[in-house]
């Protein structure tokens, strides 16, 4: 039986196409630029049929939001996005029809989360959560194995924050919700208060504490809501140097030892490095191949 899957990681900026299998080796990629879906698209699918084209699945690992709902006619596509030219475009379907094999789907950050909870930081738990802070903020939760979904997956870059004292002036950066997490954290969030991204501020500029203070706050939301025994903060805003230990000093100074959940431990760095987008679409292609 043949074992190769096909890997894809769907970005709002790139698209990472690969080609792997279930022991995890990587056997080619490519980079696509995301244009407009009826050019990236089938410029994935010609990659991936030049490789071989024979796959026992297909692993899609998307920038969202998505309708992952296996009755709806529009399972497997990209709703309301603020990517231009992108809302209601067919992720999924296309791949398909093109290669007639199982196809899963799920968000980037789902499928991140369910590679670090089997391979990466969260290995050896029972629950791990998984927050990238870039572009955007995102979140994904496995909890018994499985992960995390409601009527469609989780949108934790969007719970509503209280506001920083030195903050109060800044409306957000959302386009939906103004000063939801992601209005207030996200890189663009942080350009556009002070002309620059957090890494190249000052080690002394307010900025530091402000973004730390937003994401320590999230931490205990989450902390109250699932009690995960790692949560595992990505993504490029968490590259600043000393954030991550800015946020689990806040978090638990906050937290007043009220949670199960130790955030001096249990927040770490993501174990999987640069491979963890393509991974997530393995995580997910493997669920499909062997759906159990």
């Amino acid at each position: 039986m043949n074992d190769k899957i096909a890997l894809v990681e769907a970005g709002g900026t790139k698209f990472i196409v690969g080609v792997g299998d279930a022991s995890r080796h990587i056997h080619a990629r490519t980079r696509i630029d995301t244009t407009r879906p009826e050019e990236t698209v089938p410029a994935a699918i010609d990659w991936l049929r030049a490789q071989g084209g024979d796959y026992a699945a297909v692993g899609i690992a998307s920038f969202g939001p998505l309708d992952l709902d296996r009755t709806s006619p529009t399972w497997g596509h990209i709703t309301r996005t603020t990517k231009p030219h992108w809302s209601d475009a067919d992720i999924a379907g296309p791949f398909a029809r093109a290669f007639a094999c199982p196809v899963a789907i799920d968000t980037d950050v789902n499928g991140a989360a369910l590679a670090e909870w089997k391979w990466g930081a969260g290995q050896g738990t029972t629950s791990t959560l998984y927050l990238t802070v870039g572009t955007g903020v995102g979140g994904g939760a496995v909890v018994g194995g499985r992960l995390v979904h409601g009527v469609s997956h989780p949108e934790m870059g969007h719970i509503r924050m209280p506001r920083h004292p030195a903050d109060t002036g800044f409306a957000g950066h959302c386009p939906f919700h103004g000063d939801c997490l992601e209005g207030l954290a996200a890189g663009p969030s942080i350009v556009a208060r002070w002309g620059a991204s957090l890494s190249d501020l000052p080690a002394d500029h307010i900025g530091h504490d402000i973004i730390a203070w937003y994401l320590a706050q999230a931490v205990q939301t989450f902390q109250a809501i699932l009690e995960p025994a790692r949560i595992v903060l990505g993504g490029g805003v968490m590259q600043t140097a000393g954030l991550l230990d800015r946020v689990r000093a806040i978090a638990w100074e906050h937290g007043g030892g009220y949670y199960a959940g130790d955030c001096r431990t249990t927040l770490v760095n993501p174990g999987l490095g640069h491979d963890a987008g393509l991974l997530g679409a393995l995580a997910l292609a493997l669920g499909a191949a062997d759906p159990r």
